[in-house]
């Protein structure tokens, strides 16, 4: 699992930084979460291939997570793509792109489907053979969700040593890798933990902005492996965070802490800051295990 940070600074775009936006790449799999102004600039920048890209999550209607998605979807357009483009976001966004696309008469290549997402509970926006997209409830000034991407377990691993020992003909190896046990023709059962390995552990990411401290999403995000919550303000501004319903570095530390995540990255700076590393040192008294997201960071887990 690999994410790139496109951008993860507060409010408008600057000389240095860049609004929220982000790239994961999970089971072979590329998802573009939020798109700032400037994020086509930025995935140019990493060498993120545009045409990899087949799903965009939107977490609000705020403009420093979706100005830059006309842009996006008219850059596919002009280098000719044909696949499909999907986007999940709150209700609103596809009369929001349509009347930018329907004005400047710029009508896709491709086929545009938007999922409009309403519900304030956790509900499963995507999924498919081996990654599933959650909802993540958010409190923030407008409608907001933030996304859980889970892998789905993989195929149990095959011994080869043990599968030939018993004799067991190849036609029952995808059965076996499918985690069921073998009746072998003397009538003997074989379970299948004697005949395969387990997977690699399937991997977890939370992507949580833009968010007023909240506990309620705990249940959701328990036992995280990546945990992305923002952290728009120092302590000292405990006050300001909570008029504008955004979080401190410790109040996201407090979420990583209390959802038992094993990393916490933290983003959405605002940019009244001389740097970023005060953020980390804050967070670091409450959860031990945090990262600095920054402007064309990637991260491998």
């Amino acid at each position: 699992m690999e994410l790139t940070i496109l951008g993860c600074y507060a409010a408008t775009p600057r000389t240095l930084t860049n609004p929220t936006s982000q790239v994961l790449e999970i089971r072979n799999r590329l998802f573009l979460i939020d798109c700032g102004e400037g994020t086509q600039v930025q995935l140019r920048k990493n060498k993120i291939k545009f045409s990899k890209i087949n799903h965009i999550f939107i977490s609000h209607l705020h403009g420093d997570h979706l100005y830059g998605l006309i842009g996006t979807i008219s850059t596919f357009s002009l280098l000719g793509r044909t696949t499909d483009l999907h986007i999940y976001g709150p209700k609103g966004i596809k009369e929001l792109i349509l009347i930018q696309l329907k004005l400047t008469e710029s009508w896709t290549t491709y086929s545009l489907f938007f999922h409009e997402l309403e519900s304030k509970e956790s509900e499963v926006v995507f999924e498919d053979q081996k990654v599933i997209v959650k909802t993540i409830p958010l409190d923030h000034r407008v409608y907001t969700n933030g996304y859980l991407f889970q892998e789905k377990p993989a195929e149990r691993k095959l011994n080869i040593e043990a599968v030939k020992q018993y004799d067991i003909h190849v036609a029952y190896y995808q059965k076996i890798k499918n985690g069921s046990d073998i009746r072998l023709d003397d009538g003997r059962v074989i379970e299948n933990e004697k005949l395969t390995f387990d997977p690699i552990a399937p991997m977890s990411y939370a992507f949580c902005s833009d968010t007023a401290y909240n506990e309620s999403i705990l249940p959701i995000i328990k036992d995280v492996d990546v945990l992305y919550h923002e952290a728009t303000f120092l302590d000292s501004e405990a006050a300001l965070a909570q008029k504008t319903k955004h979080s401190t570095s410790k109040e996201a530390a407090t979420i990583a802490l209390k959802a038992n995540a094993k990393h916490l990255i933290l983003g959405h700076y605002s940019t009244r800051y001389d740097g970023i590393e005060p953020f980390k040192t804050e967070a670091a008294t409450i959860f031990p295990n945090v990262l600095l997201g920054d402007d064309g960071r990637s991260f491998e887990f």
